[in-house]
């Protein structure tokens, strides 16, 4: 027992590393035990993320379950993990969503076994990401988890796979790059890529100074740096104008892919702006606060009408990503602009608390949510094979079940009070009020384009007269039922008692601020 809490981070982190290659070893054609097996193992992550959710200590002031060992001395890398607050939160929510993307995932019949195996590669990438300690592991993770969800898209995708795999791949690389080489830079400057130790060395260098064994000043360097950091994570996020790949990868991603994608991977962009960008660039991210408020609040707006504009449901609801990460951009344009403000204000630190918990609030939430969203768009299709809003109506009278959950799910997304999305939106504007008033009153516009294309999915798709080409489908399975209804259980919880989550996130958000 010991040795397992004692190496409880390594064991989630890397377990579904060693169930994917036990799922290798099968045989291809054991369709339906790979399938199952494939489910049970990814079971495991979150029954331990589970023992270290009533393990961990709120009171803590360090990172938890650290692990730390000697890796690449002459570099100054170390293999370095820990979890606060922030991690656990989406530790939590990736470990949920994994094994309900492989349940959901019991309909592919091409190449189960290599299918599975990627899914839970991809688990391991994005748990070790949330992680890292160290920017070296930390990059190392960041690359690794776009390998697998390239082959989702590629090998299992729609129509236009290649196209959008490829754009996936590029533009997320495009940012990798000034990430990779602002992450060398901090690293030759200071002698290490330890994050806890770079916010002393790296955030304390002499402004106006030369920086150790180049021509170039600190702050040059600092500012390229920090624009390095922001694209990078912009694109992951994505903010406007960076979203471009977005809605083309969900659309030909198969249902499970798109699930993880919007879930979880869009939420490393909006963690590295909260674990690196902000403690590590204080005064370049306060600078820069009002520019990262104006593009999440772009991203509202232009998400908003982009959504309504569609007929395809799936990229309808890849839009709204758009569209909701954009108030997660703007709580971490608050934090931004409190964090790095010379003196200290009670008011603006209360209200970035409220920000910042809201923005982390909605990245959870979003999660489940969107991934509600894709997996009722893909419970259509596979028994329409269309996606086209214009050709759906009335489909309530026919599928009384999938109407009621799809309504339910919508309305989440939406943000109405009693479930999830609204606690979250609702503590983001609250704290931006005071800082951005601009932004937040244009982003308002952003809210009532959500209304309108939520309705009209529910409406092309629910209502009107019923064509006699849906009258021979059939409603949800069990299997269907059993992937939509724990997401349903943890909006409606959250919306009701979002406590039980929260404490854990204000706590690490209260010390940041403290």
């Amino acid at each position: 027992m010991d040795f397992i809490q004692d190496n409880l981070l390594n064991l989630i982190v890397f377990f579904p590393t060693v169930a994917a290659l036990m799922i290798i070893l099968l045989p291809d054609d054991e369709k339906a035990l790979i399938r199952r097996l494939s489910f049970i193992l990814s079971l495991v992550p979150l029954a331990l993320v589970l023992v270290m959710w009533f393990s961990y200590d709120r009171v803590a002031a360090d990172m938890q379950f650290q692990v730390k060992a000697e890796w690449f001395p002459a570099l100054g890398a170390s293999y370095h993990m820990g979890i606060d607050g922030l991690s656990l939160a989406m530790w939590l929510l990736a470990t949920i969503l994994t094994p309900l993307a492989i349940l959901a995932s019991f309909g592919i019949e091409e190449n189960v076994k290599m299918f599975m195996a990627l899914f839970l590669i991809m688990e391991t990438a994005m748990l070790g990401l949330f992680a890292s300690l160290d920017l070296i592991i930390f990059f190392i993770f960041w690359e690794f988890g776009l390998v697998p969800m390239y082959f989702l898209i590629k090998l299992w995708g729609g129509a236009d796979r290649d196209y959008a795999s490829f754009k996936f791949m590029i533009y997320t690389m495009a940012g990798s790059l000034g990430l990779l080489l602002s992450i060398q830079v901090m690293g030759l400057a200071t002698g290490t890529f330890d994050i806890v130790e770079l916010m002393d060395k790296w955030v304390n260098l002499p402004a106006g100074g030369m920086l150790a064994g180049s021509n170039l000043s600190v702050d040059l360097v600092k500012n390229v740096a920090f624009w390095a950091f922001v694209v990078a994570f912009a694109i992951k996020v994505p903010v406007w104008p960076f979203h471009t790949w977005l809605p083309d990868a969900h659309t030909q991603a198969p249902t499970a892919g798109s699930m993880l994608l919007a879930g979880v991977l869009l939420k490393l962009g909006a963690y590295g702006f909260l674990r690196l960008v902000i403690p590590l660039f204080p005064a370049q991210a306060h600078t820069a606060a009002a520019v990262l408020a104006t593009f999440g609040m772009l991203s509202i707006v232009m998400g908003g009408f982009a959504a309504f504009g569609q007929w395809d449901f799936k990229r309808l609801v890849a839009y709204s990503s758009i569209n909701h990460m954009g108030f997660v951009l703007l709580g971490i344009a608050v934090t931004a602009y409190v964090y790095g403000l010379p003196g200290e204000s009670t008011a603006l630190t209360n209200d970035a608390i409220m920000a910042t918990n809201g923005a982390i609030f909605q990245m959870f939430n979003h999660g489940l949510s969107a991934a509600g969203m894709f997996f009722m768009v893909g419970v259509i299709y596979e028994r329409a094979h269309t996606r086209d809003l214009k050709r759906f109506g009335g489909l309530w009278s026919v599928l009384p079940m999938f109407g009621a959950i799809l309504v339910f799910t919508s309305l989440a997304s939406l943000g109405l009070p009693g479930l999830n999305g609204f606690v979250s939106e609702f503590m983001i504007v609250r704290g931006s009020w005071g800082i951005f008033e601009i932004q937040v009153a244009l982003s308002m516009i952003g809210l009532l384009m959500t209304g309108a294309y939520i309705l009209k999915g529910i409406g092309q798709t629910l209502h009107g007269s019923t064509k006699e080409e849906w009258l021979g489908l059939k409603d949800m399975t069990l299997r269907e039922h059993l992937v939509i209804w724990p997401l349903m259980a943890l909006m409606l919880s959250l919306g009701v008692w979002p406590q039980w989550l929260l404490v854990f996130i204000n706590d690490t958000v209260t010390k940041l601020f403290g």
